[in-house]
């Protein structure tokens, strides 16, 4: 939250190489769990619903996601603010609610630091269970974030900014070139059939009445 700082320089260089490996490294986690969590929380739901009751697909996405959404920031802001309303002396709700706003949307502005008053019981578990709320806090937030996104109706938004790819020069002189040597052809087979036509020989095919009238005589 930036109320502990390190003051020497081989502090600061150790939080530098220890932030290069470390934050990629907490990404790979954070990314790895998600995946396996909203397998079990939204996408297996979502599918029972669907087959089992046979609703719309669509539609049991999106009241999964707002109820998902809604339990969320009960368990994660609502009811952990009212908590720290209560530990925190100085702290009213808004600014409990505040604080965990702020904590889960990792901004971390460091206004607000739970667990520094002088009179705090219980300090050293108090400080790990705020480091427990967080890490389940932030992989919730990312659960529900990915069942958001995940929305035919986000996805049909968000191909809205997408940037068309248009085609690189070299394809389009390729299908140029195929074009126009595929017309070329068939101009070529066009022309040799009608020269076969005009070298063909005239065969005048006789009528019956004439055939008749040889035979009789």
């Amino acid at each position: 939250y930036g109320h502990t700082v390190p003051l020497s320089d081989g502090g600061k260089a150790f939080c530098i190489i220890y932030s290069v490996i470390g934050i990629p490294f907490t990404l790979l986690f954070l990314t790895a769990v998600v995946q396996r969590i909203i397998v079990y929380v939204t996408r297996r739901p979502v599918l029972y619903f669907h087959i089992r009751w046979g609703f719309s697909k669509q539609v049991v996405a999106i009241i999964h996601a707002i109820v998902l959404g809604f339990i969320t920031v009960s368990c994660f802001f609502l009811i952990p603010a009212a908590i720290f309303s209560v530990l925190e002396d100085d702290w009213n709700f808004l600014e409990s609610f505040y604080f965990c706003f702020i904590s889960l949307s990792t901004i971390g502005l460091g206004d607000y630091v739970p667990g520094e008053g002088y009179n705090q019981k219980f300090r050293e578990m108090y400080k790990i269970g705020i480091t427990c709320y967080l890490l389940l806090g932030l992989i919730a937030m990312l659960v529900v974030l990915e069942t958001f996104c995940e929305l035919q109706e986000l996805k049909k938004f968000r191909k809205l900014f997408y940037v068309k790819k248009d085609k690189e020069e070299d394809q389009v002189r390729i299908m140029e070139h195929d074009q126009l040597s595929f017309s070329s052809i068939s101009d070529q087979a066009a022309s040799m059939k009608d020269d076969q036509k005009a070298n063909e020989p005239f065969v005048t095919s006789q009528s019956p009445t004439s055939n008749d009238s040889s035979l009789n005589n």
